[in-house]
């Protein structure tokens, strides 16, 4: 590490703050990691496919389907609003 950022690193941790920072930054970037597994859409997309698939297998009927396609597409919705959001 150069002398400057030592310094800075140094500054940060012997700063009376410094706990505080921490925890902050620790807790935004357990928000940042739970936001990002929790609106990611390949899931959704798996779990669409997969229920065409039980319902090409006869393990679903229509009924079933469709109720669960409705949830899934609504929580596609939900993914879009939340990232065009955040754009």
């Amino acid at each position: 590490m150069s002398g400057g950022a030592m310094g800075l690193l140094t500054g940060l941790l012997t700063s009376p703050l410094a706990p505080m920072r921490m925890v902050a930054w620790v807790a935004q970037r357990v928000v940042d990691k739970a936001n990002a597994e929790y609106y990611d859409p390949a899931p959704v997309y798996a779990a669409l496919a997969d229920l065409e698939r039980r319902l090409a297998l006869g393990e679903l009927d229509q009924s079933t389907f469709d109720d669960q396609e409705d949830a899934l597409l609504d929580r596609l919705d939900e993914i879009s609003r939340f990232r065009q959001s955040q754009a």
